[in-house]
């Protein structure tokens, strides 16, 4: 289990112009070749975005994104006509396929925040598509087949215990609250990289939400 604390992950965006970002890996300016990816994820980002503040339009292709939205509200327009509004307990999926771009806002007058996550498909090419599934249950995985993963959202009580997906690779993010993951304490904004364990437990410390992305490779 590779531990990596919030306080390490690389300081982004504009705060001028609302936007505060955390990368867990190697992004842009913040070029690491020993931090480019995990499996199949190649980032992680830690999204803070102050009322009116959001990403003009932008391209992405060959990228599976994930965005999970902590608090307020994501407003999402893209090149192939759709436009929803995202919230607390919601999955967005956009698979930006050969290419797309898209839209992203806080177009409410709260703060937003969101973790999104992209994860490299298994073949290049084909159709872009989106996807929002609203109030995800924990019992309930969203599978992302086209990068071969799945996503697990386990939201644990003070004391309560939960098993954790046995995979080959298995990369855990810590929304909110304290969990035990293991052996290791874990607080918000920190992750996990684990490999090939089986039988791995958490236990919420406080009142915590993890997101769990299981993968076969």
């Amino acid at each position: 289990m590779d531990v990596r604390r919030a306080a390490e992950r690389y300081r982004g965006g504009d705060p001028k112009d609302g936007i505060e970002t955390r990368h867990a890996f190697s992004f842009g300016p913040h070029y690491d070749p020993g931090n480019l990816r995990f499996g199949a994820v190649i980032a992680c980002n830690e999204e803070r975005l102050a009322p009116g503040a959001g990403f003009d339009e932008h391209p992405h292709s060959h990228t599976e994104i994930v965005t999970w939205v902590v608090e307020g509200e994501l407003t999402h327009r893209d090149s192939t006509g759709r436009a929803s509004r995202v919230g607390p307990g919601d999955v967005q999926h956009l698979s930006a396929a050969a290419g797309v771009r898209h839209v992203e806002r806080n177009d409410s007058d709260r703060p937003l925040t969101f973790v999104q996550m992209w994860l490299a498909p298994l073949a290049p090419g084909g159709e872009p598509s989106y996807d929002v599934v609203r109030g995800i249950a924990d019992s309930t995985p969203y599978a992302v087949p086209a990068a071969g993963a799945m996503l697990h959202v386990r939201r644990l009580a003070p004391g309560e215990r939960t098993a954790v997906p046995d995979a080959a690779l298995l990369y855990a993010h810590v929304v909110r609250g304290e969990a035990v993951l293991g052996e290791e304490r874990l607080g918000p904004g920190d992750s996990a990289r684990i490999t090939g364990e089986r039988g791995l437990a958490a236990v919420g410390v406080t009142a915590a939400e993890l997101l769990l992305w299981e993968m076969t490779a």
